[in-house]
């Protein structure tokens, strides 16, 4: 897991959005484990994944981590 540097959550640049969406998109990589590096909530990380990008690889994002076990490190 990489940590970002010089990350703000209430300035989000165009760099630290596209590293929250490649982290969110990587099955391995939980939502604990962005909150840890980022300090984004899964609610603000859904937010930013559903404002960049198209709506049907929202959707088929959100099929696909909705329940799975390595999104969830508590589950």
């Amino acid at each position: 897991m990489t940590k970002l540097t010089g990350f703000d959550p209430d300035n989000l640049t165009e760099a630290n959005i596209s590293e929250v969406v490649e982290l969110a998109w990587d099955d391995e990589t939980s939502f604990d484990d962005i909150k840890a590096s980022t300090g984004l909530s899964e609610p603000q990380v859904i937010s930013i994944m559903r404002g960049h990008m198209k709506p049907s690889s929202f959707r088929m994002w959100r099929k696909r981590v909705s329940g799975r076990k390595t999104k969830h490190e508590k589950m």
